[in-house]
């Protein structure tokens, strides 16, 4: 616990400003978002109620999966260079938690 606690407050802006981190966080906000957007506001949309208003909660609708994209990255990182990553299998590209991590949490 002291360890995160010794980390300078930038290192979190460090980690999100990363052009790898903006890229994934800016791809799911676009496609997350507009599906959000949609889900929340369509019948708005559709009806043609447009206002300054329901462009600014479309906005920040949009904003959640960017931060959470953030976050969840930033946090991966973090724990990558502790040395806390998990055993991952990858096949085809894709990777997710190798089968012994099912069993044993890791």
């Amino acid at each position: 616990m002291s360890n995160e606690r010794a980390e300078t407050p930038s290192s979190f802006l460090a980690l999100a400003l990363q052009p790898a981190v903006v890229r994934r966080a800016c791809g799911y906000a676009v496609v997350v978002g507009a599906i959000l957007a949609a889900i929340n506001h369509g019948d708005a949309l559709l009806a043609g109620e447009l206002s300054r208003a329901l462009f600014l909660k479309i906005a920040l609708t949009v904003c959640v999966p960017y931060c959470v994209s953030t976050a969840s990255s930033v946090g991966a990182l973090r724990s990558q260079a502790r040395g806390q990553s998990t055993s991952m299998a990858c096949h085809r590209g894709v990777c997710f938690p190798s089968p012994s991590c099912w069993i044993i949490a890791c």
